[in-house]
């Protein structure tokens, strides 16, 4: 895996598919979880999608490490807000004063996390299956704008570059002699952290958009690809089923045929 991208390089059915199928299927899976409030359908879309995808592309150990390191921040966070404060729980199962823990409260944290795992675990998936480069090309070739494109493309791939950066200062500081042994001094090797990081990645902001200007990045004209992206019959209709299959829940949602 690449220092600042999640990509793994394999040469598997799901590596083989068009980008934008594989993008596709991740916004349906999270258009599709956030708009059945019921407990199965994020936890079916996991199971049943996610996971025999992720082990035909042979991502399976990456995926499982990543996952959770992404995804239990925001649980708990969700867990502490809404079930200690949740406006409309009436069924208190413990209070403290003006807290109160109710089943009205564990029960929308509980579907809520496990949406925001679904549509985490969705673009991990693209993530870990899908080039960027490729990813960005794709989008082009759909008739997307390059700088849309890169936009979306650069987004995804955020989280990479920030640890990547992130790690590069902190040997940097560990090479000076900042000592980052125990809990309370690598709390407090955070602060050092944050300017350097958020300088460095100014800086780097800049020398990027000077080389994508150097090489025509704005200009109107339509652009060749150098790769040719594979795409059948087959993934243009899948593509479509998935669309299909996002827009019904959306529609069960509105008219409340599945709530």
């Amino acid at each position: 895996m690449s220092a600042v991208m999640f990509f793994q390089d394999g040469g598997s059915p799901v590596h083989r598919l068009n980008p934008v199928t594989k993008l596709a299927l991740a916004l349906a899976v999270t258009t599709t979880a956030f708009a059945i409030p019921v407990f199965w359908a994020p936890l079916l879309l996991v199971l049943l999608v996610l996971v025999p995808a992720v082990v035909v592309a042979g991502v399976g150990r990456t995926y499982a490490r990543l996952l959770p390191l992404f995804a239990a921040p925001l649980v708990i966070s969700v867990f502490l807000l809404q079930g200690l404060f949740f406006p409309e729980g009436t069924t208190v199962l413990a209070a403290w004063g003006p807290v109160a823990v109710t089943a009205e409260g564990l029960s929308f944290a509980a579907l809520t996390s496990l949406r925001l795992v679904a549509m985490l675990g969705a673009f991990l998936f693209l993530l870990l299956t899908t080039h960027p480069g490729a990813l960005m090309s794709a989008m082009v070739e759909r008739g997307l704008s390059p700088k849309t494109s890169y936009v979306v493309s650069a987004t995804l791939q955020i989280v990479p570059a920030f640890r990547a950066r992130a790690r590069n200062v902190l040997r940097a500081q560990q090479a000076r002699g900042l000592d980052t042994t125990g809990l309370r001094r690598r709390v407090r090797t955070l602060l050092p952290l944050i300017g350097p990081l958020l300088l460095g990645s100014l800086a780097d902001l800049e020398a990027r958009a000077v080389a994508m200007e150097a090489r025509a990045f704005g200009a109107p004209h339509r652009r060749t690809a150098l790769l040719a992206l594979a795409d059948s019959p087959a993934q243009r209709v899948a593509r479509l089923l998935m669309a299909a299959v996002a827009v019904a829940a959306v529609v069960a949602n509105v008219v409340g045929v599945a709530r």
